[in-house]
């Protein structure tokens, strides 16, 4: 495979094979890309990036279009955490639908291919052409066995349950435990967290989940878990933003797992494990 890791320190399928390139920003704020011509125009690229922002899209497109220029036919993307996954529906009237906005912005580059990994729900890769998800199984599979101890796992909301029962299955059908949160629409407060099991006597559970922001959904998901006798608590996030940091979350957490699909973590109680060791 040959790549074009336009995010340089992500590397998830490897360093063999890369095109080089130099990108900057004009001092206007838009970014620029010169990518070295020294390589077969007729093979496939796959492009890979941390898409974090409007501007991390606009040297995504521009890539797209630079190489298309250079006379590649066949062009192919992994953007693991996909923008706006988690605006995928109009909840009251002013907003936008985000991420159909992001998705257009790419169908309009018409790849042949683009990878997403574990997307938040069932609207991006329905939105996106030619689409191919990646699910967390083996994510969660590496993360159990760092574990290694009799767990149940934790479905955070009722939008997880889907997913998380594949992951069970996955997994040879360990037992999960159901719960469920409100949230306010117009203010974005949670409330109302129920853990729909009587005594969790004692044994360890990892949640699971897609996203972890701010961490509010966690922290009072944790609260019920030991008010029902639950044993160490551990959480498994695919894409970790952790927006306010560690330092609650470890008042709960006995570990946090995450992988390196949003940014790069270094914290005494996050084993971060990178996409790239992870097999699909």
């Amino acid at each position: 495979m040959t790549t074009l890791n336009l995010t340089p320190e992500f590397t998830p399928f490897g360093t063999e094979n890369q095109l080089t390139f130099q990108s900057f920003v004009f001092s206007g704020g838009e970014p620029h890309i010169k990518i070295d011509t020294n390589f077969d125009s007729n093979q496939t690229i796959t492009i890979t990036h941390r898409i974090n922002s409007f501007n991390d899209l606009g040297l995504f497109c521009i890539t797209v279009d630079a190489l298309k220029r250079m006379g590649v036919k066949a062009i192919e993307a992994f953007i693991p955490y996909f923008p706006a996954a988690r605006q995928d529906r109009v909840m009251i009237k002013g907003e936008s639908l985000s991420v159909k906005v992001y998705a257009d912005i790419i169908n309009s580059l018409q790849l042949q291919k683009i990878m997403v990994y574990d997307p938040h729900s069932e609207v991006t890769p329905a939105l996106l052409n030619n689409c191919e998800v990646i699910d967390n199984h083996s994510f969660i599979k590496k993360v159990t066995g760092y574990i290694q101890s009799d767990l149940k796992l934790v479905s955070p909301d009722g939008g997880a349950l889907k997913k998380i029962y594949k992951v069970s299955e996955a997994l040879s059908g360990i037992e999960v435990v159901e719960c469920s949160k409100s949230r306010d629409v117009k203010t974005g407060k949670l409330s109302g967290f129920k853990v729909y099991e009587d005594d969790l006597n004692g044994k360890d559970c990892l949640i699971v989940d897609d996203i972890c922001d701010g961490g509010g959904t966690f922290l009072g998901l944790a609260a019920e878990l030991k008010q029902k006798n639950a044993g160490n608590l551990y959480l498994a996030i695919s894409h970790g933003i952790f927006n306010k940091g560690f330092e609650s979350l470890s008042g709960y957490f006995t570990k946090i797992f995450t992988t390196d699909s949003f940014k790069d973590i270094a914290h005494e109680n996050v084993i971060q494990i990178k996409l790239e060791n992870l097999k699909r």
